[in-house]
């Protein structure tokens, strides 16, 4: 039941920091830009308070870690593999152009049309 007030009190925290974008529309933008950082900044603190925060927090560690384990391909392999797919893709448009062409053609002569 804490958790799910601590999740409640995140998103009204929040949402008092858009709802201050909006009071203070006379303000200067920075003041403005700030009430939003701030509730956002508030509401992701309580909410990493509760376990659902913790277990996100875990998760995003993780994710990070498993990211910098991951080997990048380096710019030339990206390069040629990204060649292989245009080409191919060139490819297929020509063949389905030509399907398509050949078959409208075979169409049009059974129905007696000549162009």
């Amino acid at each position: 039941m804490s958790d799910k007030l601590k999740l409640v009190a995140a998103f009204l925290l929040v949402a008092a920091g858009v709802a201050g974008f909006y009071v203070l529309q006379e303000s200067a933008s920075v003041l403005r830009a700030l009430s939003v950082l701030v509730g956002v900044a508030a509401g992701v603190a309580v909410a990493l308070t509760s376990e659902q925060g913790k277990q996100f927090a875990v998760f995003f560690k993780e994710s990070v870690a498993e990211a910098k384990r991951v080997v990048w391909p380096s710019r030339k392999e990206t390069l040629q593999t990204t060649g292989v797919v245009v080409a191919f893709a060139v490819t297929m448009a020509l063949f389905l152009w030509a399907v398509d062409a050949s078959l409208l053609m075979m169409v049009n002569k059974l129905m007696g049309r000549s162009e």
